[in-house]
């Protein structure tokens, strides 16, 4: 039987799985293992039902092979805020990492709101997403998210308050060391730290990292402790001027943030100090805009983050696939080195 398109030309009837069946020889439910690459099907009966599929050019429907499979290939997955600037590239990275493996992703955007996130959680669940990727906005750990079915979840950036999950987030301690080291392999040896919010952990890791680098060379910050503030240029303004008029004898500063140095630049050179001849600047987390565009270009700490969200998702891959692999993972960072240090 055929059927006629509005122009009035006749339209080949589609093959189904049982006319795949049929030519091969087979059951219907056999087809559709060997096609779906479920084991208990020989290796010789799976090779028969797949030319059968390609000579009688057999497309398979989407939804119902998802009803005779355990695996949907669906990922899930949910930012805190869609519009931070490090989530972005984390997205990219994870997408990148599922695209390869012919994954489809379905984002959700819970705009910094638990309820909105749990709402989100439970729409792709009841989707038969095979695994999620839940982003952070920021590296402070947070609660569980609330998952009531037995699907790998992986927390990215933000790690989770329980070990026993799988978690990847930046190494803000390395990061802070890296700073240092880079300083010191120019000479420096009179380093200050103008950090960002203390209720933050990428702030604290950070400072801890400093202190526990210059500590390995016998050295300490100048003022001994670092100077917590807010994440801003006008923060970095007010500490850089300070700093470069008080009687420590500075010959380089770190920004806990590429805001906070690109800050400190301008008192610097406000102040007709010359960077980084008098004193070198520093920051965390190579915001091309900022960096590229700071006078002089600014030395910063890149996270890496398109590298985290591949990571995470191939964290995720493996879970679905049965390795599991519990706990935070911190993944490296690298120092890009411009004219400012």
């Amino acid at each position: 039987m055929t059927t006629t398109s509005g122009l009035g030309r006749e339209q080949p009837p589609k093959v189904t799985l049982s006319d795949v069946a049929r030519a091969a020889g087979v059951s219907v439910a056999t087809a559709s293992k060997a096609l779906n690459k479920r084991t208990h099907v020989k290796e010789a009966t799976r090779l028969r039902v797949e030319a059968a599929a390609a000579a009688l050019d057999f497309t398979p429907n989407f939804f119902a092979r998802a009803l005779n499979s355990s695996r949907t290939n669906t990922i899930g997955m949910v930012t805190s805020d869609l519009d931070n600037r490090f989530v972005l590239p984390i997205l990219l990275g994870a997408e990148d990492a599922f695209g390869s493996g012919s994954l489809s992703v379905l984002l959700a955007d819970a705009r910094d709101d638990v309820l909105r996130e749990q709402l989100h959680i439970e729409t792709l669940m009841s989707r038969k997403v095979d695994g999620l990727l839940i982003v952070g906005r920021t590296t402070n750990p947070r609660p569980p998210a609330s998952v009531f079915a037995d699907v790998p979840v992986v927390y990215v950036y933000a790690p989770s308050t329980d070990d026993s999950h799988m978690s990847v987030t930046p190494d803000n301690v390395l990061a802070g060391r890296l700073a240092v080291r880079h300083l010191l392999d120019s000479g420096r040896r009179r380093i200050a730290l103008v950090n960002g919010e203390a209720s933050y952990a990428a702030a604290q890791d950070r400072a801890a990292g400093v202190t526990a680098e210059l500590a390995d060379h016998g050295l300490e910050l100048v003022g001994g402790h670092s100077l917590f503030g807010q994440w801003g240029e006008a923060w970095g303004r007010d500490c850089g001027r300070l700093l470069a008029t008080g009687d420590s004898g500075i010959d380089a500063v770190i920004g806990g943030s590429d805001h906070i140095a690109r800050g400190v630049l301008d008192s610097l050179r406000d102040l007709g100090k010359r960077v980084p001849d008098d004193i070198a600047v520093i920051g965390f987390d190579n915001w091309d805009i900022l960096v590229q565009e700071s006078r002089p270009p600014l030395t910063s700490i890149d996270m890496n983050l398109q590298h985290l969200g591949r990571v995470a998702a191939q964290r995720l891959v493996d879970a679905i696939a049965g390795t599991v692999q519990p706990g935070r993972s911190y993944e490296p960072v690298h120092v890009v080195a411009r004219q400012s240090a």
